[in-house]
């Protein structure tokens, strides 16, 4: 496992559970928003190492509950399930953050009860969807194999949009809430600028006002639709 980078408290990103955040490096997407492209792109050969990790989980026993693993891409790491149970062994809940590009290995590690809760990234509609990946080749069979796993049920999860003016459109949107028509939960997140995305070029902000219209419209759709960042 390549491990950029822990963040030692979070009480936002794994829902009812005080949580770390562990940082995995390399992303096969290039989302021109996204705001880790130093651990998309950057170079680094300054990593964590597991026994880092798990040694720090042993001394917050009592402390955290719980353990986000993000990215980059963490499913990019053939490895990743051996480190998942070493978390388990610890005692810790495992919220997995994922682009759904690999299927097969997120279903492994579902099957496995290795995860608690997921979170899927539903980068646009299916139309748009490379140029939300930053126009790179995709295999759409893949994420939508994905996508069909977390809305049947197998794991607590949860779909979200990095909402951004300039990648999506009212028309990507709504084509997008009818694909993931019937998910459990569903975050519109804010797009935010910041000195660490890999192409800010002609993105900015939706209002929040524009905002509530696309969730007002999501709600038609999936079953708890709220927005994140405002």
């Amino acid at each position: 496992m390549k491990l950029a980078g822990m963040q030692k408290l979070t009480l936002l990103d794994f829902p009812s559970v005080v949580a770390c955040v562990v940082f995995t490096k390399g992303c096969n997407f290039r989302c021109p928003f996204c705001h880790n492209a130093s651990l998309v792109c950057g170079e680094n050969s300054d990593f964590l190492s597991e026994d880092d990790i798990i040694d720090f989980l042993r001394r917050r026993q009592g402390i955290l509950e719980g353990v986000v693993i993000t990215g980059g891409e963490p499913l990019l790491h053939g490895d990743i399930p051996d480190f998942l149970k070493r978390i388990k062994e610890e005692g810790y809940l495992i919220k997995l953050d994922t682009n759904g590009t690999n299927p097969e290995l997120l279903e492994s590690i579902i099957k496995g009860s290795l995860v608690d809760y997921v979170a899927m990234d539903i980068k646009n509609s299916p139309r748009e969807y490379s140029k939300a990946a930053g126009d790179l080749p995709l295999d759409m069979e893949k994420i939508e194999r994905s996508k069909n796993l977390l809305l049947s049920g197998v794991v607590n999860y949860e779909f979200r949009t990095t909402v951004v003016k300039g990648i999506h459109t009212d028309e990507s949107m709504k084509e997008l809430f009818e694909w993931i028509s019937g998910a459990e939960k569903y975050y519109l997140q804010q797009f935010k600028p910041s000195d660490d995305l890999i192409d800010p070029s002609g993105l900015s902000e939706f209002s929040p006002d524009e905002l509530k219209s696309f969730c007002n419209t999501a709600s038609a759709y999936v079953k708890c639709a709220q927005i994140r960042g405002i």
